[in-house]
């Protein structure tokens, strides 16, 4: 069983940044493709962002990639969500997940954290 927890959202006003992390319990953390993911009020979770076990390969969604960063530590357990050029409509519950490979698909993740608010004030 893999815990995750997330930390590092917060109020911030747009184009402004915050680096989410999200530390996992599990010393075979770096076994698992991590992904994050948001849920805005009254709309479905989405896909934000995907990395490979090794960090070598990454995947965004569309209104994110060249804003967002994600990357990981596997010696600290830890997976990254750097967000840069913050937008009112990037305001939601961010999530990490862990699962066989870094995928779009949130039904693939087998572990999911608890989420950390993100609010970007106009």
């Amino acid at each position: 069983q893999v815990q995750l927890v997330e930390s590092g959202g917060g109020l911030v006003q747009a184009g402004g940044s915050l680096r989410l992390s999200c530390a996992a319990s599990e010393r075979t953390f770096s076994n698992y493709a991590m992904g994050w993911f948001r849920q805005a009020p009254g709309k479905e979770r989405e896909f934000v962002a995907a990395i490979s076990w090794s960090g070598s390969s990454t995947y965004y969604a569309d209104s994110v990639k060249g804003r967002f960063t994600i990357s990981r530590d596997n010696a600290k357990n830890t997976v990254y969500l750097q967000m840069n050029s913050l937008k009112p409509e990037d305001t939601a519950v961010y999530y990490c997940a862990a699962g066989g490979r870094p995928t779009h698909r949130v039904g693939e993740y087998d572990y999911w954290g608890q989420g950390t608010q993100v609010t970007v004030s106009s």
